[in-house]
């Protein structure tokens, strides 16, 4: 007795395995065609290597659904800003690793250990990365902003937010280091107090150890009376060696650690 092999698909009629391999040729042809209508190799590649496989499972009886595209690593990230008047509100930042953003539980805790003390301040975000910490203060009643922040397409990325926010004309965005702002920076408002928020990468504290002391000593001298510092930092950093060391209220959010110091 001769069997002749056949395959179906759901709501079709059977197949010949003759007609199976018409299909495949036909793929194929068309896939040919559209190399050489769009010049797009690539795209038949993948065209070619779709309809190969789909034949072969035709003759198993069953499809395979074409692949994903892989997601774009690049693409902006969201961050959010936990309260105040623009609570909810979204931060893109672009993801890239050198742009460590404190986590939310971290900097919703330093917020509410500087509690309403951060109405009427002028916030300075020395490492301002995605803009989070300074524009959490904005939110919650900061008058103004700084924004430190030496890597062009980050702070570029920050004035976007600022844009969006609507917060242009009450803050300030500055494309270079830190350490160099710290030295030559023009002259701030003397009267209204600072909050000064550093969050470096955490590396800084050693590598560049005599340079973060200059920075927080110089802005402690200079900042005004009822101005507050918060430092972020790994467990291994000793904040005793900072200026008015015996003010720091230092709390551990593991692997981080947060002081706080209010100058009077």
């Amino acid at each position: 007795m001769k069997v002749e092999s056949r395959c179906t698909t759901w709501g079709e009629p059977p197949r010949s395995m003759a007609a199976t391999r018409l299909a495949y040729e036909q793929s194929r042809a068309e896939a040919d065609h559209l190399l050489y209508t769009t010049g797009n190799a690539a795209r038949f590649a993948n065209a070619t290597q779709l309809d190969a496989s789909n034949a072969g499972n035709d003759l198993m009886g069953k499809r395979r659904a074409a692949p994903r595209p892989a997601a774009d690593d690049t693409a902006p990230t969201k961050l959010r800003i936990i309260g105040g008047n623009w609570r909810g509100r979204a931060i893109e930042y672009s993801g890239d690793l050198r742009t460590r953003p404190m986590k939310d539980r971290v900097r919703e805790a330093v917020f509410n250990l500087v509690g309403p003390s951060v109405k009427g301040t002028h916030a300075i975000d020395l490492f301002a990365g995605t803009g989070a910490l300074a524009l959490e203060a904005l939110s919650r009643g900061a008058a103004g902003a700084t924004f430190i922040e030496r890597h062009m397409p980050t702070a570029k990325l920050i004035s976007t937010n600022i844009a969006t926010l609507g917060a242009t004309e009450i803050t300030e965005v500055v494309s270079v280091s830190a350490f160099v702002w710290g030295k030559k920076h023009p002259a701030l408002d003397a009267v209204r107090p600072w909050l000064v928020l550093c969050s470096p990468p955490f590396s800084f504290y050693v590598e560049r150890r005599d340079e973060m002391l200059d920075l927080i000593e110089r802005l402690w001298r200079e900042a005004p009376p009822g101005s507050i510092f918060v430092l972020e930092s790994d467990a291994s950093y000793d904040f005793t060696g900072l200026p008015a060391d015996s003010e720091w209220d230092v709390r551990s959010y593991s692997p981080a650690m947060v002081g706080i110091a209010r100058k009077e």
